[in-house]
């Protein structure tokens, strides 16, 4: 007769394991995309343009005139990027937490939504203001937010774009990080600036000012999450915030005058 083994118990995580786990998801995710930054960044600044002649596109076509080949290529790409949210969902959940954990789920739908929003207008304003500012100032390059061919399904494309920008930053920058160093035993402020930093980091790409404006929305979003202990809220501004910003440009670029 066979008998069941009982189950087996959560794994406790010391600082140690905490370290090795929190740098391997993000040497497959936004930590290596920080490298390709910084890479990108030395690039640019040995160019023989100026950074502000240069251009940093955030969605761009895969497959110029194949359409359908480009939408594939897109929502292929949207499904890769969101990928290592599954990975911390896994992890949380192995060790006997899960995403509600770090308030990475649906509860409270209106409170996440108009904090949400909220907050989107307060920082998408200002962060337009800075970028106009720090691209003029010849320390940034001109960030191209939607470069995608004119055709049905543009729109829809970088509004999962924007969505999946928010998913994957909030939910490990914010949610992930912040949780996983307060088990570790860091300090509020101290896990702030690191997840500050690394948010920035991996915006070096887009110059100076990328960085810098990233930098202080991680601060902002990150003392926020440490207040409310939710994730979503932050999930609701950051996808605003990029939709906003994808579509507008869209429609915007090459109508007015001071939009680079």
């Amino acid at each position: 007769m066979h008998t069941q083994s009982p189950a087996a118990p959560a794994p406790v995580l010391g600082p140690k394991l905490i370290r090795a786990e929190v740098l391997v998801v993000f040497s497959v995710s936004l930590g290596a995309s920080a490298l390709v930054a910084l890479v990108r960044l030395i690039g640019a600044l040995t160019a023989p343009r100026e950074l502000k002649g240069q251009r940093a596109v955030l969605v761009g076509s895969m497959a110029p005139d194949r359409p359908w080949l480009d939408l594939a290529l897109q929502l292929v790409q949207i499904a890769i990027s969101v990928a290592p949210v599954g990975l911390v969902a896994y992890l949380l959940v192995r060790s006997g937490e899960s995403l509600r954990t770090i308030g990475a789920d649906l509860r409270k739908p209106g409170g996440d939504l108009a904090r949400g929003a909220a907050l989107a207008a307060a920082i998408g304003g200002s962060g337009l203001a800075f970028y106009l500012a720090v691209w003029a100032a010849g320390v940034n390059l001109t960030v191209v937010p939607g470069q995608l061919p004119e055709v049905w399904w543009q729109v829809p494309v970088l509004l999962l774009a924007a969505a999946q920008n928010g998913v994957l930053e909030e939910v490990l920058v914010a949610g992930y990080l912040l949780h996983r160093l307060g088990q570790a035993g860091w300090s509020p402020w101290k896990a702030v600036v690191v997840s500050s930093l690394l948010r920035g980091a991996y915006h070096l790409y887009q110059g100076f000012g990328g960085f810098v404006g990233n930098v202080v929305m991680g601060l902002v979003f990150g003392r926020l999450y440490q207040r409310w202990g939710r994730a979503m809220p932050l999930v609701v501004a950051h996808t605003l915030i990029d939709a906003v910003a994808f579509v507008g440009y869209a429609f915007l670029h090459g109508r007015v005058s001071w939009l680079p």
